[in-house]
């Protein structure tokens, strides 16, 4: 059942406002996604092909180049021909040279254009018009709807038959629409980029799109207005509800065009009349207020009460770090943890002891300081004594050792 099963429709006289009920399109389930999918292949189909020079991929090829072969200490790139000019012999052809032709040229064999199925064309379009009747998508894709009085919003018969774009002013005026064209307006601006030279100079943010159901005048009346669009209600197009891919797009419906929906698109119950064999998706859902669903009484009696008892694992410990894990595991290694520690404590004090020790026999020791100055009390001078007991040992040998010479002269005159 719908939230708001009927629309008002504004009227610029003072006759009383008529009601309308709420198509069922306007119920269908939003998807982004196949909106997005739908959407980018949509695109793609308005692409032209372009490639480089030429079908040969002449662009980079038009030297005269051949390779210098091995031995001459270069590299084998086809090098340009001739002489007397600096292009002689530099590379080309190659993708790294300058002037040379590109990797991987373009084709114009690419896939430009993607085939889209109707069913999934038509689901993104249901969703986008549902989206247009949220006030909250409205204003979240950036359209000026704070004076409107009601989203969807649709104009009377009459607005189909305008001539003047100064009736169109004023008719958007009087229901408060005009604004989000002056925002539009507002936001024209110089496009970045070499786009400037290519027939798009300027961007500008999109408007309010209106709604037609038959041409008596409509769209010689607002087509001068900017950011404004125009579509007939029999040929909605996605690129139009939802712009970039974004639903939400602030529509302008007159009450034929508005009236002409519940035919064209049907009801998931009911066929539509001009699509054959289309109805409208259903939700999944008949109520996403899951919150609700879930604190119900009939789905809380039925659920399992919270388990409250917590239990934990015990943590695994090495045995090897853990004393307390290791003694589990083998009791006797109590005992000899104790004697390693027993040992420990008798080589520390075996180490103090002998430490002990030395200091003791080093301070009893006397220091070379202490004989310097017992020898200075004394009276006497270390450095001579030192000296003279090698000069009195020397001679005795050296003298005693001459002695013996005149023997072998004697028994020489003897001979």
């Amino acid at each position: 059942m719908a939230a708001r099963p009927q629309v008002t429709v504004q009227s610029s006289g003072e006759g009383k406002a008529k009601q309308l009920a709420m198509p069922a399109v306007f119920l269908a389930p939003i998807r982004p996604d196949i909106v997005q999918f739908v959407h980018t292949n949509m695109r793609k189909n308005a692409r032209q092909a372009y490639a480089v020079k030429r079908r040969n991929n002449e662009a980079g090829h038009g030297h005269s180049a051949h390779s210098w072969g091995t031995g001459r200490a270069v590299s084998r790139i086809p090098r340009v021909s001739g002489g007397g000019t600096s292009r002689a012999g530099q590379a080309a052809f190659g993708n790294m040279c300058r002037s040379g032709r590109m990797f991987n040229p373009t084709r114009t064999w690419r896939k430009w254009h993607r085939k889209i199925n109707t069913n999934q064309k038509r689901y993104a379009v249901a969703s986008a018009l549902a989206a247009s009747a949220l006030p909250s998508l409205v204003m979240a894709r950036g359209h000026s709807v704070n004076e409107v009085p009601e989203v969807p919003l649709v104009l009377d018969t009459a607005t189909e038959s305008l001539q003047r774009t100064k009736q169109a002013i004023e008719a958007l005026k009087s229901v408060g629409a005009y604004a989000d064209v002056e925002k539009a307006k507002a936001s024209k601006k110089l496009r970045k980029g070499k786009g400037k030279m290519r027939n798009r100079r300027h961007v500008q943010r999109r408007g309010p799109l209106v709604v037609y159901a038959n041409d008596n005048g409509i769209v010689q009346a607002f087509r001068n207005l900017p950011g404004v669009e125009l579509a007939s209600v029999e040929c909605l197009n996605l690129l139009q509800l939802a712009p970039g891919g974004h639903m939400g797009r602030f529509i302008v419906w007159t009450q034929a065009a508005f009236e002409k929906l519940g035919a064209i698109y049907g009801s998931p119950t009911r066929e539509s009349t001009s699509k054959t064999g289309y109805t409208l998706p259903f939700n999944v859902m008949a109520n996403s207020d899951i919150t609700r669903i879930i604190n119900s009484d009939e789905v809380q009696s039925k659920v399992k009460a919270a388990n409250t008892v917590t239990t934990r694992k015990r943590l695994k410990k090495n045995p090897l770090k853990n004393l307390g894990v290791k003694v589990r595991l083998n009791p006797y290694a109590l005992s000899l943890r104790r004697s390693e520690l027993l040992a420990q404590e008798r080589k520390v004090s075996m180490k103090a002891a002998k430490l002990k020790a030395a200091r003791a026999h080093n301070k009893n020791h006397k220091s070379k300081n202490a004989n310097y100055a017992r020898m200075a009390a004394d009276g006497k001078d270390w450095d001579e004594e030192v000296i003279e007991e090698p000069v009195v040992a020397a001679p005795v040998a050296a003298v005693e050792e001459p002695a013996a010479a005149p023997a072998p002269a004697a028994a020489a005159a003897d001979y």
